[in-house]
């Protein structure tokens, strides 16, 4: 536990330190460089389940669907571009799959091989790219200059927003499963988790989303009194318990308990962007149908 806490307080430290100095720019490499690192490990639980993808071409689109959309919009100042070329690369990447499979796998795996690439590429980059969407959605054609301690962007505090609601769900879901924990929420994929842990997470995240809305009001969409803030938060951490089961349901059939060792106390990079992959895009179509 000591070990969890005090790794989550240096990810937090550096998550708010390098965007204090970068701005939105510290933003796209830090969720460049989480979705490679996912997309790596979702690769090599596929290898234990008996699924070989084709992990570097994978982690080369993933790359280009994430930073590479985002600059590609920062440079021709055109936000809306980022969705249409993801959904571009995927398309492609599919094309690629099916013409090298043909020569490089035995045809007994063919079509588990693509199956697990494509699944990579979509789970994991084009899900945690609608965080980058985020960060354009306040009507910012232009990304920001390259300047060290921008202006506060209202794009990056929206999306910072997102972040610890989802995350904080995973605080609140811990302590409160460990001081009430009772009744088992999904034994049979994730034995310790609890309706009680479940709903202390999802106030927890309520009282977040609040109270930065409360902190920093003026630089989120009008959208975001405190009230609806924490309103909007509640759905949100109910999607991302959904997100972190589906990662322990993919742990568990691949028999794995972690998904890395790289983060003492709390595990692989997927372990750390689990709750992200289904709350960054359901996020991201709330506020922009509703949050401009």
């Amino acid at each position: 536990m000591l070990s969890r806490i005090l790794s989550t307080l240096i990810l937090w430290t550096v998550l708010l330190g390098s965007l204090y100095v970068f701005g939105p720019h510290a933003a796209v490499v830090l969720v460049t460089l989480l979705a490679a690192l996912t997309l790596r490990e979702f690769y090599a639980i596929t290898t234990k389940m008996g699924f070989r993808a084709f992990r570097w071409m994978g982690l080369f689109f993933g790359v280009l669907m994430t930073g590479g959309t985002y600059y590609l919009a920062w440079f021709t100042e055109g936000a809306e571009i980022m969705g249409a070329v993801s959904n571009g690369l995927l398309v492609f990447a599919f094309l690629v799959c099916c013409i090298r499979v043909l020569g490089e796998r035995d045809p007994t795996s063919r079509i588990e091989t693509i199956a697990a690439t494509m699944a990579g590429l979509f789970c994991v980059p084009l899900l945690l790219q609608f965080l980058l969407r985020l960060l354009l959605l306040q009507g910012a054609d232009n990304p920001g200059a390259f300047v060290l301690c921008p202006p506060l962007d209202p794009g990056l505090v929206l999306c910072l927003w997102v972040v610890a609601v989802s995350k904080f769900c995973d605080v609140g879901a811990l302590l409160a499963g460990l001081a009430f924990g009772k009744h088992k929420l999904a034994p049979q994929i994730s034995p310790k988790k609890t309706w009680e842990g479940a709903v202390g997470g999802v106030l927890v995240s309520a009282g977040v989303g609040a109270a930065i809305a409360y902190f920093a009001a003026g630089r989120l969409p009008e959208i975001l009194t405190p009230v609806m803030a924490a309103l909007i938060a509640l759905p949100l951490a109910i999607v991302a318990i959904i997100s972190d089961l589906m990662e322990s349901a993919l742990k568990r059939r691949a028999d794995v308990k972690d998904t890395g060792a790289l983060i003492p106390g709390i595990g692989g990079a997927f372990d750390l962007t689990d709750s992200l992959l289904l709350t960054a895009p359901v996020a991201y179509f709330i506020f922009f149908f509703f949050g401009e």
